[in-house]
């Protein structure tokens, strides 16, 4: 079955960096678009960003644009986060969402499909 696992979350003061990751399993990695969502509590998920399967093509919400950069490696059925800059308000849980290059490319992330606990990321200092 499709599962996706997050880690690299954690308390880290403004200013500051993280990678997160997620490993996949029970699918074909290189099939899927692949995107990050957050989720504060009260307020409904929202898309952060995704990579598409066919090129590798990249949106960002522009909330994070040239702050945080996405990436994947098909081979380790790994996907990536990396954060800089980072702001309280990015405060939230990350979720790693599997979808099409349809909807990345047009950045419509909602309709992703998230299958983990995922990794709680909190700024603050």
């Amino acid at each position: 079955q499709v599962q996706l696992v997050e880690s690299g979350g954690a308390l880290v003061q403004p200013g500051g960096s993280l990678r997160l990751s997620c490993a996949a399993s029970g699918f074909t990695l290189a099939e899927y678009a692949m995107a990050w969502l957050r989720q504060v509590p009260g307020k409904e998920r929202g898309g952060v960003s995704c990579i598409s399967s066919r090129d590798f093509s990249t949106y960002y919400s522009d909330s994070v644009k040239g702050r945080f950069t996405i990436s994947r490696d098909n081979g380790k059925n790994m996907v990536y986060l990396q954060m800089n800059s980072l702001k309280t308000e990015d405060t939230a849980v990350y979720y790693c969402a599997t979808g099409n290059d349809d909807l990345c490319v047009h950045g419509v992330l909602s309709p992703f499909t998230t299958w983990g606990q995922g990794t709680q990321v909190t700024v603050s200092s």
